[in-house]
């Protein structure tokens, strides 16, 4: 299947800092919810995470790119793949695009364990998970160009 788009959204005039671009917390709270999409299409939804398993991905390393500056307006989405999978973590890759002209903007890989929210430890990720996962498995060819 490839990459997930996993966010969309304009940059409004209060995402930006004093030197009138995005703040970098913005572009870690729209991966933050990249990570919250594509969980959900693996089967661990907010409502899963409240009254059911409560298991959630939780970043443990992250590596990030700034590649252009993103100002008020900018219509920008965020695609996002998974680069490996482990018996407790997923490697997420997560692309910001400004829209015009899908320029990438920024890169970050995050390491996430999966999170047991009862006892706040990693813990195995599920076949039915990991199966849901494999849809935006990038192949490693893929990652070797990169």
């Amino acid at each position: 299947m490839g990459k997930f788009l996993s966010f969309r959204s304009v940059v409004d005039p209060s995402d930006c800092d004093f030197l009138g671009h995005m703040n970098v917390s913005r572009y870690f709270a729209a991966c933050s919810d990249g990570v919250l999409a594509i969980q959900s299409e693996m089967g661990l939804t907010a409502k899963d995470m409240r009254e059911g398993r409560r298991l959630s991905f939780a970043v443990v390393h992250a590596e990030s790119d700034f590649k252009a500056e993103l100002t008020a307006g900018d219509s920008i989405y965020l695609e996002t793949d998974i680069l490996a999978i482990g018996s407790k973590s997923m490697t997420f890759r997560h692309q910001l695009f400004r829209a015009e002209h899908r320029q990438l903007a920024f890169e970050t890989i995050f390491k996430c364990v999966l999170l047991s929210l009862a006892d706040r430890r990693a813990t195995e990720i599920s076949d039915d998970v990991r199966e849901n996962a494999a849809k935006w498995l990038t192949q490693k060819n893929e990652q070797d160009e990169l």
